[in-house]
């Protein structure tokens, strides 16, 4: 997605269908809407004409439709793939989960091939190593095992797209992970890969891993997308400064809440995007004495809050930027470990991955701050640096899954990585079991049957929990407790 300050200039905008995406859409809208260019250029699925033909009608603006017809035939193989021992070169199986892309590498290896890896984690010069080593003609490995992260910005010398399942999680419009059949566009969108024109394929194949699919995918590929109706719509800062205004004493996670439920929306065209991530990280960091925009500001970061490193960064980021204090070169080494050791197992890959996300993190916040993060230069000099580290062990993957099982470590995961979960784990405890007695109840069931909670965890939230004076505050009937009578000591 290209932004334009030119009037003159053409502007792109590529996978307009993420338009929809109940997280980011917005920032697709905002673009498409908001882009200051002569010409704009936008590049996706059919499924988005009709809705970007009436945005256009009320922008007053022309638009012009251009097809574009596949060149190379698909064809849909009559029998699935059943055995990893069957697979040819220029194959590439396609997974919905990491757990899956690493079995299944693991696999393959086990057979005496070569396997090159690619998914969403990964920082874009592995991406592209791995993309390279697979269409090199010349080198051993022809056999590409990767997420859907195939299907946006990758040109890939495929013969054969392998579905290993066709199940794949979903953020539904709760902001919730749902597992469900993958969508007719995604489908048809994964399985274009194969055969592409001016590879070394002149026709492309599909299947399935596992022969219960197969009928699925050619029903999902013999239909026509789903038409894209609505596009995502987010609060401005404006908007959310004006709520400020009349409500000075409002968190902004209250105030993001109280904008969605008084808002009204034309639903034949638009729809408000979750606000739950954006939620997350303004109580994250509500405690941090930073002015509103600029708080608004940090919580549009697009961070996977499930990766601890990056939110513990995050948080650092913002305590800094509190105190007019310069996020410099040497504070990031300082709190990231830098120099980094390459990875010795699985555990050690993902917390470089979210290194590599912290960066990234940095240089969004240096076009938006770019007086406190001074130094994207050396970032992103960093950054292909860290590339390097990361490409070593996705090279080696099969020895970090190895190592993973035999409790080998470099000890690259922070320890604020631990304190960050260890916090998250107690706040979400003690919130959740305000109405029933600590160390009883579903929650503590569920807790230390799942081995997240210890009984010497336990223990210490009980602790915890008494010094708060929780006790005092209901029995899990919900009838309010007795208060306890001093014990007197002579």
């Amino acid at each position: 997605m290209a932004s334009v300050n030119n009037p003159y200039e053409v502007a792109v905008i590529d996978e307009i269908q993420m338009i929809k995406d109940p997280q980011r859409g917005w920032a697709w809208t905002r673009a498409f809407l908001g882009l200051i260019a002569d010409e704009i250029h936008i590049c996706g699925e059919a499924g988005t004409i009709d809705l970007v033909q009436q945005l256009c009608l009320t922008t007053g603006e022309d638009l012009e439709v251009r097809h574009y017809k596949r060149l190379t035939a698909l064809k849909i193989e009559d029998s699935a793939l059943g055995s990893l021992d069957n697979v040819l070169p220029g194959d590439c199986i396609v997974c919905f989960s990491k757990n899956d892309i690493y079995s299944v590498s693991r696999g393959i290896e086990a057979t005496g091939k070569e396997v090159a890896v690619i998914y969403g984690g990964l920082p874009p010069g592995t991406k592209l190593a791995q993309a390279a080593k697979f269409n090199d003609p010349d080198n051993s490995c022809k056999i590409l095992v990767a997420t859907d992260a195939i299907g946006m910005g990758l040109n890939l010398s495929i013969r054969r797209i392998i579905f290993y399942s066709l199940i794949k999680p979903i953020m539904n419009e709760k902001g919730e992970k749902e597992m469900d059949t993958i969508s007719v566009s995604s489908a048809l969108q994964i399985a274009g890969r194969a055969g592409r024109y001016g590879t070394q394929w002149e026709q492309g194949y599909v299947t399935t891993f596992k022969p219960e699919d197969l009928n699925t995918l050619k029903n999902r590929l013999s239909s026509d997308p789903e038409p894209i109706t609505q596009a995502g719509l987010h609060p401005t800062a404006d908007q959310i400064e004006l709520y400020a205004y009349h409500l000075p004493n409002s968190t902004l996670s209250n105030l993001m809440d109280i904008f969605v439920s008084l808002s009204t929306v034309d639903d034949s065209l638009y729809f408000m995007c979750n606000i739950e991530d954006f939620k997350f990280l303004a109580d994250m960091i509500q405690h941090v004495p930073l002015p509103l925009r600029a708080r608004y500001v940090f919580c549009c970061a697009p961070i996977n809050k499930k990766m601890p490193f990056v939110c513990t960064m995050f948080l650092k980021f913002a305590r800094q930027y509190s105190k007019n204090e310069l996020i410099t070169f040497d504070w990031l080494c300082r709190n990231i470990g830098w120099p980094l050791q390459p990875p010795k197992t699985i555990i050690d890959l993902v917390h470089l991955e979210a290194v590599f996300d912290v960066l990234d993190l940095y240089l969004w916040l240096s076009y938006r701050f770019m007086d406190l993060f001074n130094e994207p230069v050396l970032v992103r000099d960093m950054q292909r640096e860290l590339d390097q580290i990361i490409q070593q062990g996705v090279m080696q993957l099969t020895r970090l899954l190895r190592n993973s099982e035999t409790g080998i470590s470099s000890g690259t995961l922070a320890a604020d990585d631990e304190e960050f979960s260890a916090n998250r784990l107690k706040q979400s405890y003690l919130r959740e079991s305000k109405t029933s007695v600590v160390g009883r109840g579903r929650l503590t069931e569920r807790l230390l049957a799942q081995g997240i909670l210890t009984p010497n965890m336990l223990q210490e939230l009980k602790k915890e929990w008494n010094k708060k004076g929780v006790d005092n505050e209901g029995d899990s009937d919900g009838e309010p407790k007795k208060p306890r009578r001093k014990r007197k000591t002579k």
